[in-house]
């Protein structure tokens, strides 16, 4: 079984995927999307949303990353997907799920799921560009408008030489609301000859194994709930190997998100300073009862020295 970490654009960037992935339990990471119009991207694109480019394509842990295109133009796509692989990349994901309306409005993500001949013609184009040994996969949702073109561009992936499927169990028009439909992954799992990824609503154990038991599958995609549960691909590996597992403590998560706060300080502009660190507080809170009073005291903070020092009072009632 395999569990991957979810490209969620704005929220898992290199410091999300190097933290993450070092916690355990994650057997691959995605980028975030890198948008192809009709250029041929420069080099430093690329190793701005991969980093890890430099480390052979490897968190610093040594999980795995696949680079994320997205776009609408098959033969663009394919030029730089193949740029992509002389720049050192080792796989390529194609986006067909992202519903955001400005990506949409803009030929990509989910938009494609209109047309399953454009879905084939991209995997096709790219699959053909790269080399055979760099492996193509691609995401989708279960449709756009609504999830009666599910199956159409699911084996439109699968016919044109994708090495994997991913499936988010919604489609664009239903969004991130719950429930997720995880039994038509299992129609689309049974109907294709490529592994098949399940995703979507996977917030804790209890989730996960209503999703295994829908869907069938043996692969996953964390994304929400990994950022909500940080440890939650370990508990569910402890839970499949038949081991008693202890989640991370509330001192524990405080500490990662120090150090996470610590680490990204020069990443991120002055005049953002924290806004991911309460970005990840308001998942949190889902889980972490503390989180919510954690986010209210540092919410309005915009430096440096007022966040730690927030975190040094966090400490002190922990202890």
């Amino acid at each position: 079984m395999r569990i991957f970490l979810a490209p969620m654009e704005g929220v898992v960037d290199f410091s999300v995927r190097a933290l993450l992935s070092g916690i355990g339990g994650i057997d691959g990471c995605v980028t975030e999307f890198v948008r192809v119009t009709h250029t041929q991207l420069p080099e430093k694109v690329f190793q701005r949303f991969m980093p890890e480019l430099n480390n052979n394509c490897r968190t610093q842990n040594g999980t795995n990353v696949k680079l994320q295109l997205l776009g609408g133009n098959a033969e663009s796509l394919a030029i730089n997907a193949q740029r992509a692989v002389n720049y050192g990349a080792r796989a390529i994901d194609l986006n067909f799920g992202c519903p955001a309306k400005t990506v949409n409005n803009s030929d990509g993500g989910a938009s494609l799921l209109r047309s399953p001949e454009r879905v084939y013609n991209i995997v096709r184009a790219v699959r053909c560009a790269v080399p055979s040994d760099i492996p193509v996969s691609a995401k989708i949702r279960l449709g756009f408008e609504d999830r009666s073109s599910y199956m159409d561009n699911a084996t439109a992936v699968a016919e044109a030489g994708a090495s994997e499927l991913c499936v988010h169990a919604r489609s664009k028009a239903d969004g991130y609301k719950p429930p997720a439909y995880w039994d038509y992954i299992n129609r689309i799992r049974e109907a294709v000859d490529i592994p098949v990824v399940a995703n979507g609503e996977i917030w804790n154990l209890e989730d996960f194994k209503r999703c295994r038991e829908q869907s069938g599958c043996e692969d996953f995609m964390l994304g929400r709930g990994l950022m909500a549960h940080p440890d939650l691909a370990r508990q569910i590996k402890a839970h499949i190997a038949g081991e008693e597992y202890q989640c991370l403590s509330w001192r524990e998560i405080c500490t990662m998100l120090h150090n996470f706060h610590r680490g990204t300080v020069d990443h991120y502009p002055e005049k953002y300073m924290g806004n991911r660190l309460k970005q990840w507080l308001m998942y949190l809170r889902r889980h972490y009862p503390e989180a919510d009073v954690f986010f209210e005291a540092v919410k309005r903070q915009r430096d440096a020295a007022s966040i730690e020092r927030i975190f040094d009072e966090q400490y002190a009632v922990i202890s």
